[in-house]
């Protein structure tokens, strides 16, 4: 269960790990109106920085910093209450890198500057290697196979890939690479994105996960930050310019057990974070939460077991192909192909289907809602209605491009009172 009984765990305590946090995921809306988008709820009771998290520390990762910097409160109070566990005399810590003008006068300006802004603090660690991840990524991963591959084949840099269909390319770092994956040309969001060998309608694009040899991370990062044309960005800048000067290969992402493309999402918009989580809900999921090899960690509140109440014929509590998390309280209402959080309260006589609740949220009663995201601590008012008249939907709340409906607590008129 833990990295410590891994074949490679030798190299991993040489392998820092920075968690890219900052972002202001804007494309989520409502989500991180109050919330950097690592802090995001997931799958019922995690948040989303919980799966590189957990990555790391299953592949034997124990030395990792989080590089913080938009609304990044609940961030860091997950962090500290969750994350705390390591034992910083044996040289294991989680710690959290605010963006704190260190080398110059501005904040992080890209994913690169964001590093070269910490080298300082890098260096203090004395990694060999210096593993480089997003935060806001749902996927489970064992680092140091990677990790070992990139020092068996002698790279320099080791980028992460995934295949994924050209049309969604687009929004990705796409990678060209040669029979032993080699990389041979990197183009971020590129409007003709190449084609994997062999494969016409895929991409090899990259999963935002580097692997750079400490000194090798510094040298680049140095060079980019004294280039006044660059976004000092990772995949915009730092490894373009590193292919054809240097070593860079490509690792693709494998399910080991059947050698396909595993399941790793970018729940960086409404429509892709409603998909990830429905996901979960059908009977063999791509993720399995369950997987007791490879578990998902995270900061677990002290609440009571869901409870269903009520067994009349018009008035039944129950849950079907759903995921009901701790604290939750269905009365006399129907839940189908929903995610329930904690702490949800649903009142009778409501019908909800195909619907993610987040976490403190309250349903009065003959209510009924379909393909909804609610937001943490909404209180839906009795009678209401919702996902069944996209007309009248956009009127009041967000409506995505795949007709998801985004309920947040000021989008039902609640005076702003708690954001924390």
């Amino acid at each position: 269960m833990f990295g410590s009984a891994h074949p490679y765990f030798g190299n991993m305590t040489h392998t820092l790990a920075l968690i890219l946090a900052g972002g202001s995921g804007t494309r989520l809306q409502s989500l991180t109106r109050w919330h950097s988008k690592p802090a995001v709820p997931f799958g019922g009771k995690f948040r989303t920085i919980d799966f590189p998290l957990s990555n790391c520390i299953n592949s034997g990762i124990r030395q990792i910093s989080i590089l913080t910097q938009y609304k990044s409160h609940s961030l860091n109070t997950h962090i500290q209450k969750g994350w705390s566990f390591l034992r910083p005399e044996l040289g294991e810590f989680v710690e959290l890198l605010p963006a704190q003008q260190r080398v110059k006068d501005s904040w992080y300006t890209g994913t690169a500057d964001a590093v070269y802004q910490n080298l300082d603090i890098i260096d203090m660690v004395h990694p060999d290697y210096v593993l480089i991840l997003a935060g806001d990524h749902i996927y489970k991963m064992n680092y140091a196979l990677m990790i070992q591959h990139h020092i068996e084949i002698g790279a320099d840099i080791t980028v992460g890939c995934i295949e994924v269909p050209i049309a969604a390319a687009r929004e990705f770092g796409v990678m060209s690479v040669d029979s032993s994956n080699w990389v041979q040309t990197f183009q971020e969001k590129p409007d003709q994105p190449a084609t994997v060998p062999g494969k016409n309608d895929v991409s090899l694009a990259s999963m935002g996960i580097y692997i750079f040899p400490k000194k090798l991370l510094e040298t680049l990062l140095i060079e980019d930050a004294e280039l006044t044309n660059s976004a000092h960005d990772f995949g915009k800048n730092i490894i373009p310019n590193a292919v054809g000067r240097l070593k860079v290969a490509a690792f693709p992402f494998s399910d080991s057990n059947t050698g396909n493309t595993a399941y790793w999402r970018d729940v960086g918009t409404i429509d892709s974070y409603f998909d990830a989580n429905m996901d979960l809900l059908s009977v063999t999921p791509e993720l399995n939460l369950y997987d007791q090899t490879w578990p998902i960690w995270t900061y677990q509140e002290q609440l009571p077991p869901a409870k269903f109440v009520f067994d009349d014929d018009n008035r039944r509590g129950m849950a079907v192909d759903s995921l009901v998390s701790g604290g939750c309280i269905v009365s006399g209402s129907t839940v189908k192909r929903s995610l329930l959080s904690n702490n949800v309260r649903i009142h009778s006589y409501s019908k909800i289907k195909d619907t993610v609740i987040l976490p403190n949220v309250e349903i009065g009663r003959n209510c009924r809602l379909r393909r909804v995201i609610i937001d943490r601590d909404c209180k839906i008012p009795p009678g209401t209605v919702i996902g069944y008249d996209r007309e009248q939907d956009a009127k009041q709340f967000y409506v995505s491009p795949n007709g998801i409906v985004l309920v947040s607590s000021e989008m039902l008129g609640k005076a702003l009172s708690n954001v924390a």
